[in-house]
């Protein structure tokens, strides 16, 4: 029995939030050349970690606190 998806898609505004500066900087800089904010792992305790994938959908990118690109694809990501 298959069950009907329950993820909606995000609000942008949303993903945003909790972001730092240079987080959001870099955000939009990325946005700019096709990279798009696709969701934000938020752990306990820690600083959020948003997520960015290329246009294509096949690379991503993880944002440091500090706004440096992570390109080491070491998440775990489900289709």
């Amino acid at each position: 029995m298959t069950t009907p998806e329950r993820r909606q898609p995000p609000d942008p505004a949303q993903l945003r939030a909790g972001l730092t500066p240079e987080q959001r900087q870099a955000v939009e800089t990325l946005e700019h050349f096709g990279w798009v904010l696709r969701f934000v792992r938020r752990p306990l305790f820690r600083d959020p970690i948003p997520v960015l994938f290329d246009r294509s959908g096949e690379r991503y990118v993880v944002l440091q606190p500090d706004g440096s690109l992570d390109e080491s694809q070491t998440l775990a990501l489900r289709p």
